[in-house]
């Protein structure tokens, strides 16, 4: 057979390819819903800082507690008393952005911020005088009340010095400085304690001695001078912390300085959020920065190396994009952790000058002891039985777990550095 007679191959006519568009559904890109969640939203606005009452013939109020309820804490919130306490705040984070420490202008310490740094170098002079007694133990030392009875003796003095003399004007105003070390009672410290002594300032404000212009030095002179008085206070009597979530929380005792801080370094060329893991950062620049500073301090304090181990919720922080994250969202905990938790809002006081809104639960109305008498925390109820008004604390917060109260941090570095435990590698504190 020649090569012409092969028949040629034959190939089936090709398939029609099947039409698909009417069985499989068209693909659209899925889109995000958006969402105003606490992560998202923006941070609370600086009020605008209301004028300084009128005290030409002005009646003093020893202050008290009045949110004694969840009712009250509703009435607080929505007040002007509430939008005074967050301009007073955030107008002070606002003045210290992109400052150091020693940027602070001789024009801005005025004779009032001296004399406040004074008050606060005294209060560690009474310190001296009042050793903690050796117990053994972690928990709060009682020399502490002893301590605050002290202070108690030279408060008028200290006032006098700011140029108050009205025996009524000093019994409001100094209640506020008092209460910024502790509670007698539970010998804790926590960020209502904090947030009196920044209420103390407030007060000073609004009497006409600390004016706007001084506020970069009430966050970068007077609050340093009241961290180091607080730390040798913690650590001599081994304050508990009030309220504190331990590792869950962002600091066992502080919270303004994480705050300050980070508007300090809003816009640093070269410290970023990450820097806090840097040990040569923190020793180089912890003396010109709060957040560092107060990192630093958290460092030293716990008995385990690294702040993933014993403070989390700071190393998370840690992770943001910048520090304008990180300063936007601790203008939102200011307000949900502190302003709207009741735990802490609880022992809010309120005189003339930080008023209380009509309505609101008087502590005699309510039956309840005097601030520094009470034991108990958690959440205030008052409620109505046959016996009249009464209240009573509901458990909130993490004092204590399985019934057994958990010591400070500083307690129980401070008692193992005696039995020359100090330094070693240990397992994670419950703390």
């Amino acid at each position: 057979m020649t090569q012409t007679d092969i028949p040629a191959a034959t190939h089936p006519p090709a398939a029609t390819p099947p039409d698909l568009s009417t069985k499989l559904p068209k693909l659209v890109p899925r889109k995000r819903a958006p969402t105003r969640n606490a992560q998202t939203a923006p941070p609370p606005p600086t009020p605008s800082l209301p004028a300084e009452p009128r005290l030409e013939g002005h009646a003093w109020v020893k202050p008290s507690r009045r949110i004694l309820s969840p009712e009250d804490h509703e009435l607080f919130l929505k007040s002007e008393t509430c939008t005074l306490v967050e301009a007073f705040v955030y107008g002070i984070a606002d003045s210290v952005r992109d400052r150091a420490i020693s940027s602070i202008k001789a024009s801005e310490k005025t004779d009032t911020v001296d004399a406040i740094v004074n008050i606060l170098s005294d209060a560690e002079k009474v310190l001296d005088r009042c050793p903690p007694e050796d117990t053994g133990s972690r928990f709060g030392n009682p020399v502490f009340r002893t301590y605050l009875d002290e202070i108690d003796i030279v408060l008028p003095e200290w006032h006098a010095r700011l140029g108050l003399t009205s025996t009524t004007q000093v019994d409001e105003i100094s209640t506020y400085l008092a209460h910024s070390f502790g509670n007698k009672r539970r010998i804790d410290y926590g960020s209502g304690h904090e947030l009196n002594f920044f209420l103390w300032l407030l007060c000073l404000n609004r009497i006409g001695l600390l004016p706007v212009h001084t506020f970069p030095a009430l966050a970068l002179t007077i609050l340093p001078a009241y961290l180091r008085l607080m730390r040798r206070i913690q650590s001599a009597y081994y304050l508990e912390p009030a309220g504190s979530h331990g590792v869950w929380g962002l600091d066992d005792y502080q919270f303004l300085p994480f705050l300050f801080g980070a508007a300090q370094l809003l816009h640093h060329p070269y410290i970023t959020p990450k820097s806090i893991h840097n040990a040569l950062v923190l020793e180089e620049e912890s003396a010109e920065y709060l957040y560092l500073d107060q990192i630093a301090f958290v460092n030293s304090v716990k008995n385990v190396e690294g702040l993933r181990w014993h403070s989390p919720m700071l190393d998370d922080v840690s992770a943001a994009r910048n520090w304008g994250k990180i300063e936007s969202g601790m203008r939102k905990m200011f307000r949900k952790e502190i302003l709207e938790k009741l735990p802490v809002m609880q022992h809010f006081l309120f005189g003339s000058l930080i008023k209380a809104e009509e309505g609101m639960t008087r502590e005699e109305d309510a039956g309840v002891e005097p601030e520094e008498e009470e034991v108990e925390g958690g959440e205030v109820k008052v409620f109505d039985d046959e016996a009249g008004k009464r209240h009573v604390h509901a458990n909130a917060g993490w004092g204590d777990c399985c019934g057994i109260r958990v010591p400070a941090a500083v307690g129980a570095e401070g008692e193992e550095r005696k039995t020359g435990m100090g330094r070693a590698l240990r397992r994670v504190p419950f703390d």
